[in-house]
């Protein structure tokens, strides 16, 4: 507000030149007096100068709020998209996302600094500018506000098509963000495969879209501003003959002719940039459309609430899972009672109504300090099911318990604590080998990184140029897919974790690293509850029990030589493996 006042009162500074220039012709000029001359230049001058000293402090008091309110709404939208679910985030172009980070705040912060300013600063000035107009020669004042109308009519038509242009090319800036992201993270299958053409060809073709949606959008502002500089412009011209006719007639004085032409003149550029500031408006408008599109989407917290609500007002019982019923009747807790699915049933939320679950009448008890490998066909739910225990997805039916207790009654965070994953595709950061791993548990020391890397069979960091301190670059490409992957399960294993999630963490491993893992995770899982994911006899060998998951439910359970006597699939499947992993 006070960098608007001080527009304000810069812009109205302009409009007293006129009237300097009324008293100097009326005066000094026509009295032939050059001390008043002079003393008319000296004012115009201080007049000038202090216009331009107060947009400069202007600039300078919006600067600092401003950066600060982008800092900000970035701030809030990373916050934001790391405490969205998974399914969000499957669903939404990582490019789309990045363009409302970066683009679109600074549309934003650009709107804030000059056209939210202006729009107000204009106004203040034309409504000031009129009155004076008027106050100076009525008439000629109605004839300069006969194209206030036509304006107003034809700004409301610009605004209506300009903003689908503008939400256009916004999107198509974030398909764009989008291509070039995938191109540079997927350069070494580019390279590999010899698409760089075809790459290229794409980019064009999207780039071209993108330069076509500019171009109509440069085309509307065009005729806008040429619609509103040429409708002043001739009532500017019309009000010049009807003042010099009336000068002629000895009914206006020279020097009001001269300040009211220099004013009217000095609100040329309010209205004529009346186009542009619209414009500046509704990238920003949509650019606010697109930040709180993210922003309104609720969070992992906010969906779970909302589903227990429902089905507490459904189902009309408590989900109090930390407590069973005893042979007597009474109530007791169960501590160490594992890890148990009870009637879990997992739909995507985009999928068909008619598509069947991808996870249904899941029951199993995965008791505590037990490990328990998870087998099944590609496409039968392993991975999905492995992804609800740490609640990256939300089941659709049922429950999930760590030790009695509901995880949906278990703040994030402790959760967290409580489950350690690791995925078949590991995922590193930019940032040092030491700090990948450690990001794993909050507070671990400097053994805890040593013992992780030991479990994990990891010592090759400790060969790297600065050992745990190197850099492995983005996403971890400087490194083997087996380094990666055993990166990964130190992750998983440095906080010592009461129940761990491994998704197949060993099949980028060659035989003999393997069997190194192998054999140190076994004093690992020997004191924690484990399920894991296996696709290799050796795997499944790491385990207590096996589960066999078939067409998205539970089909056996039992250790591996009970299911290799009891089900044909299970041996179907382990003989394929054994046959795929002799060639």
């Amino acid at each position: 507000m006070t960098a608007a006042g001080v527009a304000a009162v810069a812009s109205c500074m302009g409009l007293v030149i006129p009237l300097v220039l009324k008293w100097l012709v009326d005066g000094p000029v026509a009295d032939r007096e050059p001390g008043g001359v002079w003393l008319g230049g000296a004012l115009l001058l201080g007049l000038g100068v202090a216009e331009a000293g107060l947009f400069g402090v202007r600039r300078w008091l919006v600067a600092r709020p401003l950066a600060f309110v982008e800092a900000s709404m970035r701030a809030d939208l990373y916050r934001h998209l790391q405490r969205l679910p998974v399914s969000f985030h499957d669903r939404w172009a990582s490019g789309q996302l990045l363009s409302r980070a970066t683009t679109d705040l600074m549309l934003l912060r650009m709107f804030l600094a000059f056209p939210l300013t202006f729009l107000v600063v204009n106004g203040v000035t034309v409504l000031v500018g009129f009155a004076i107009l008027l106050a100076q020669q009525w008439t000629l004042g109605l004839v300069l506000l006969l194209p206030a109308i036509p304006l107003i009519v034809l700004c409301s038509v610009f605004e209506t098509r300009y903003a689908v242009v503008a939400r256009t090319v916004q999107d198509q800036t974030g398909d764009l963000t989008t291509v070039v992201e995938e191109g540079v993270l997927g350069i070494r299958i580019v390279k590999g495969f010899g698409r760089h053409r075809s790459q290229a060809r794409a980019f064009r073709a999207l780039t071209g879209r993108v330069r076509s949606t500019e171009l109509h959008k440069a085309g509307l502002l065009a005729t806008i501003w040429a619609l509103i500089m040429t409708l002043p412009e001739l009532a500017i011209g019309a009000a010049l003959v009807l003042g010099t006719v009336q000068v002629a007639d000895g009914d206006l004085s020279a020097g009001t002719l001269v300040a009211f032409l220099s004013t009217a003149l000095t609100l040329r550029w309010p209205v004529e940039s009346l186009g542009f500031l619209l414009a500046m408006s509704q990238d920003a408008a949509t650019a606010t459309d697109r930040f709180f599109e993210v922003m309104d989407e609720p969070t992992a917290e906010q969906s779970t609430a909302e589903q227990s609500t429902a089905e507490q007002s459904t189902a009309g019982q408590s989900t109090a899972p930390q407590r069973s019923t005893s042979r007597n009747g009474t109530l007791r807790t169960t501590p160490q009672d594992g890890l148990r699915f009870e009637g879990l049933e997992f739909r995507y939320a985009d999928a068909p109504p008619d598509a069947p679950p991808v996870l249904a009448g899941i029951d199993l008890h995965i008791r505590s300090g037990e490990t328990m490998a998870l087998v099944g066909a590609t496409g039968s739910g392993k991975t999905t099911l492995t992804a609800l225990v740490p609640r990256l997805h939300e089941p659709t039916h049922g429950r999930i318990t760590l030790d009695g207790r509901d995880i949906t009654t278990l703040p994030r965070d402790e959760l967290r604590e409580l489950v350690a994953v690791a995925f078949e595709e590991p995922t590193l950061f930019s940032a040092t080998a030491g700090e990948n791993v450690l990001m794993g548990a909050a507070g671990a020391a400097e053994a805890d990184l040593v013992r992780a890397l030991q479990v994990a069979q990891a010592d090759f960091v400790h060969a790297l140029p600065q050992g745990a301190d190197t850099q492995v670059g983005e996403q971890g490409l400087s490194l083997s897919g087996g380094q990666r992957q055993r990166l990964a399960l130190a992750r998983a294993v440095v906080g010592q974790p009461r129940f761990l999630v491994l998704d197949d963490p060993l099949s980028a491993l060659d035989v003999h690293t393997e069997a190194l893992v192998e054999a140190a995770l076994r004093q690992v899982l020997a004191t924690t509850t484990a399920l894991v994911v296996a696709h290799r006899p050796s795997t499944v060998l790491l385990a207590d029990r096996v589960a066999l998951l078939s067409g998205g439910r539970i089909a056996a359970v039992g250790t591996h030589h009970q299911l290799l006597g009891d089900s044909a699939e299970y041996r179907s499947l382990m003989s394929g493996i054994e046959r795929e992993e002799a060639r």
